[in-house]
C-alpha cells in the first residue's frame, strides 16, 4: 500500500485491465452482481448528456491530477460494478489493492422550483420529451442547463462522495473514474440522468404525451376521444 505523499508506482493500462477483469471473473464465482463500464476507445461518452456530465464533474476536483487518473482508471475498466438509483450512485472500483474499493456518491434532488423554471424557459424550444432526453435543443440552451446555481447538473454542495481507500481527499482517482462511468451510462441510457435527480420520469412522459394530443388536437381544429394505447406511447416518442 502507497503511504501518504508517496508517488504512486505505475501500472501499465494492459495489467490494470487484466486485474480487473480477474476480480471481475472472481466475483462472478461468488454470485456477485455486476455491471462493469466498459469504454470502447479513448472517447468515454459520446451523447450530449454524457459530454455535458463529464464536463461538470470537473468542478469537483480537489486536484487537477485525479481528473486524469480517474479517466485513465475508467478507460482501464477499473469500474468493475456500476449501479444508480435513485439519488444515489453504488460501484466497486478495482485499484491497486487485491480487493477493490467500494464508492458511494449521493446527489441531491432537483429543486422543483428549478426544474419548473428550466421547462417554463425551454417550453417553446424544445418539442417534446424525445428531443429533451436526446440533447437536441439549442445551443443558447447548454448554459441554461449546465448552470452551476440554476441548472439540471448538480452543483458541488449537491453531490457528496465516499470511498473506501486512503486517499485523504474526498474526490479520489476511484471516485473520478465512477463519476466519468456515471457519463458512459448516460450515453446508454440518458433518462437515468433523471433517476439521479429523483425526477420522475413517468410524470414528465405523461405531461408530453398530453402536450402532444392537445397539439395534435389543434392541428385538427376538432376535439377527439382517441386513445393510445400504452405500448404506442414508447414508439410515438421514440423511446
Amino acid at each position: 500500500m502507497a503511504r501518504r505523499g508517496d508517488f504512486p508506482e505505475y501500472v501499465p493500462v494492459a495489467k490494470k485491465k487484466q486485474a480487473s477483469q480477474k476480480q471481475i471473473e472472481t466475483l462472478k464465482k461468488k454470485h456477485v452482481d455486476l455491471d462493469p463500464v466498459v469504454i470502447e476507445g479513448r472517447t468515454i461518452a459520446h451523447s450530449w448528456w454524457g459530454k455535458a456530465w463529464n464536463t461538470n464533474l470537473e468542478q469537483y476536483a480537489d486536484y487537477s491530477n485525479r481528473i486524469a487518473r480517474g479517466r485513465s482508471y475508467v478507460r482501464s475498466g477499473a469500474v468493475i460494478d456500476l449501479k444508480i438509483e435513485t439519488g444515489v450512485v453504488k460501484a466497486l472500483v478495482q485499484g491497486s489493492e487485491r480487493k477493490p474499493y467500494t464508492v458511494e456518491i449521493v446527489i441531491a434532488p432537483l429543486s422543483q422550483k428549478i426544474w419548473e423554471s428550466i421547462l417554463d424557459v425551454s417550453e417553446h424550444q424544445i418539442g417534446s420529451l424525445a428531443e429533451l432526453v436526446e440533447g437536441r435543443f439549442p445551443k443558447d440552451f447548454e448554459s441554461l442547463f449546465q448552470s452551476n446555481t440554476s441548472g439540471l447538473f448538480p452543483a458541488t454542495k449537491e453531490i457528496t462522495f465516499n470511498c473506501t481507500c486512503y486517499d485523504w481527499a474526498s474526490m479520489c482517482k476511484h471516485v473520478t473514474a465512477v463519476l466519468y462511468g456515471i457519463g458512459a451510462r448516460l450515453d446508454d441510457d440518458p433518462t437515468l440522468f433523471f433517476k439521479l435527480r429523483a425526477i420522475d420520469f413517468e410524470v414528465l412522459l405523461q405531461k408530453t404525451i398530453e402536450e402532444k394530443m392537445q397539439s395534435m388536437l389543434n392541428n385538427a381544429d376538432k376535439k377527439s376521444d382517441r386513445v393510445i394505447e400504452d405500448e404506442a406511447v414508447f414508439d410515438l416518442f421514440g423511446l
